[in-house]
């Protein structure tokens, strides 16, 4: 099986690209955020005839996540437990979409399409909503694996942290800034203490973000910022790891790049 991973920056500007890539790598699932439509806006055409499924989480032109399928779906869940609200009045955005399928092993294999928020400012009341929606994450993360230990779980999406230095093309650029401070760091790390595995970093080195701004990309000054967190038995099973840095390139690029699992059958 393999599943992926991809920040589209708006799934209606990009469709064409996402249907490509689908068909180009055999995807068999596809967790999106930032696809920036609400669900009757969402291209599901193009994804029907692709031979995909989709389910859609989003509320209004920000934000928004999806999960496309070719495999059978059989559980949706459009938040996480005590998921946190943010705004005036408070809004639980559409920032977490769980979509359980079957497996060609015929396993039920749960993806969280996770659009982490970004937090903005370290003053900014947006950091502290980040880092209250990592640790209620956390939590529900911990209930997950209490209660199904051999769970095949994976929570993958735009994490909007960096964990390490080298996970952004120059630290000097990022003084006092977001992505990288050390609480959104120890609230990243605190996945892998509670046993889930961080299953991309020791299989492939390369950055997931790149700015339009810039020349960012051209430059290769960009961030690794996109992550896929594994239960263990989930995690036992991982046979490789890809970052599709192409996809960076040419007309109409998302500033993010797909990161691509395969799993043992």
């Amino acid at each position: 099986m393999r599943f992926a991973t991809w920040n589209v920056n708006s799934i209606r500007t990009r469709v064409d690209r996402v249907i490509a890539f689908l068909e180009r790598s055999s995807t068999d699932v596809l967790a999106m955020q930032e696809i920036k439509c609400k669900p009757d806006q969402f291209p599901v055409d193009q994804f029907t005839e692709a031979g995909y499924e989709v389910r859609i989480h989003g509320l209004n032109q920000w934000n928004g996540v999806a999960v496309a399928s070719r495999l059978p779906i059989l559980k949706v869940e459009d938040h996480f437990a005590g998921q946190p609200a943010f705004g005036n009045p408070p809004v639980v955005e559409a920032r977490a979409l769980g979509v359980t399928v079957e497996s060609p092993d015929s396993s039920p294999f749960t993806i969280w399409s996770l659009y982490i928020p970004n937090g903005r400012e370290l003053t900014d009341p947006h950091y502290v909503y980040k880092l209250e929606w990592l640790r209620v994450l956390k939590e529900n993360g911990v209930k997950w694996l209490s209660e199904d230990p051999k769970a095949q779980i994976a929570m993958v999406g735009d994490w909007n942290v960096a964990p390490f230095d080298e996970d952004v093309w120059d630290m000097t650029a990022f003084a006092d800034a977001t992505h990288v401070s050390q609480p959104e760091r120890d609230a990243f790390f605190a996945f892998a203490d509670d046993g889930w595995d961080e299953i991309t970093r020791d299989r492939v080195t390369n950055y997931t973000y790149w700015d339009y701004q810039k020349l960012r990309f051209p430059k290769n000054e960009g961030m690794r910022i996109d992550f896929v967190y594994a239960s263990p038995a989930l995690a036992s099973r991982v046979v490789e790891a890809q970052i599709d840095r192409d996809e960076r390139k040419g007309k109409g690029a998302s500033d993010h790049v797909p990161v691509i699992i395969d799993i043992a059958d």
